[in-house]
């Protein structure tokens, strides 16, 4: 079976529960839902819904909380073989809050968080070397906002040596301003991960805000990999890959959207899963856009197993996964 690793961080979630504010609060107040969430490991979680073998690599703190979230990660299928523990240390904490049309906002208490330090421990290298062991190493420019410039380094190394065996790259390009000290040191980093990937997912909301006013003929221009999933403002994906370009239109939402957290995770969870399992790009995009569009009509980054969609089976790929 194929395998993948992602990388990145998992924190503890928390998402205002339905009902008004309690006693004593004030407006926007009331009570809050605990979970956990990150966006690869969101996308770990879906993958493995999917039935594809995956492993998250991160580090953890030896709290409660840690360990509630190893339990519930093996609990979903997801692999925690290569997550180091650090003595003393926690995870890191976000909140969502949602307006009335679902759109989120996200607040966070990270920068101590035990995942920042996964590229500076005693366990590095074996846990770097360790990625020639996946068909498909998976993270997102969130993942290489939380390292530093010589951490983002040595994983982009260890990447390019696991390409050398056949292992492939996947890189999301999940941007978040706050992350990163200013927009050069992103737009950089983006080059890099672009110049190193086999596979890009991006999106006009994650590029326009690193090159404001460009077309998407511009930006998808900036992406040298040979597959790439481009997905615009509107519910439609631009696909460049060997052999030709596509376009990919979503079907139309039957229900309300409740909560956009995770659409981007779960697209590329679904978009891997169909890859792997044999399907072209143009496949493994409708594969996405279902799978997003189930997910935004849920509360939280990941929704409950019942509401998964039935599994397909996926017929042989017209377009193989290619490696630079």
């Amino acid at each position: 079976m194929a395998s993948v690793a992602c990388i990145g961080e998992c924190m503890v979630e928390l998402r205002q529960a339905q009902g008004g504010a309690s006693a004593g609060q004030g407006q926007g107040g009331g009570l809050y839902s605990r979970g956990f969430g990150g966006d690869t490991l969101n996308t770990a979680v879906y993958l493995a819904r999917l039935e594809a073998k995956v492993d998250y690599l991160t580090a953890l703190g030896d709290d409660g909380l840690s360990d509630e979230m190893i339990a519930a990660w093996n609990a979903e299928g997801v692999g925690t073989r290569r997550v180091v523990r650090l003595a003393g240390k926690l995870p890191g904490l976000y909140m969502i809050q949602t307006d009335a049309k679902g759109e989120r906002q996200f607040f966070h208490w990270r920068d101590s968080a035990a995942a920042r330090q996964l590229m500076n421990l005693p366990e590095t290298d074996e846990l770097l070397n360790s990625l020639m062991s996946y068909d498909i190493v998976y993270l997102s420019a969130i993942t290489l906002s939380i390292y530093d410039a010589s951490g983002r380094e040595r994983l982009f190394t260890a990447i390019k040596r696991a390409r050398l065996l056949g292992t492939r790259f996947v890189f999301d390009t999940n941007f978040r301003a706050r992350g990163w000290p200013d927009r050069d040191v992103a737009r950089e980093v983006f080059a890099a991960a672009f110049a190193a990937a086999d596979i890009v997912l991006t999106s006009t909301e994650d590029l326009l805000a690193l090159y404001p006013g460009e077309s998407h003929e511009q930006l998808m221009a900036r992406i040298p990999t040979p597959e790439l999933v481009f997905r615009l403002a509107e519910p439609v994906s631009l696909l460049r890959f060997p052999g030709g370009t596509h376009e990919v239109r979503a079907e139309p939402m039957t229900k309300p959207v409740v909560d956009t957290t995770a659409a981007g995770d779960s697209f590329a969870a679904a978009y891997i899963a169909a890859r792997l399992g044999g399907s072209d790009p143009v496949e493994a995009a409708q594969a996405g856009h279902r799978l997003a569009s189930l997910v935004i009509c849920y509360p939280g980054a990941i929704i409950p197993g019942y509401a998964m969609p039935p599994k397909k089976r996926h017929r042989p790929a017209a377009t193989r996964l290619v490696t630079k």
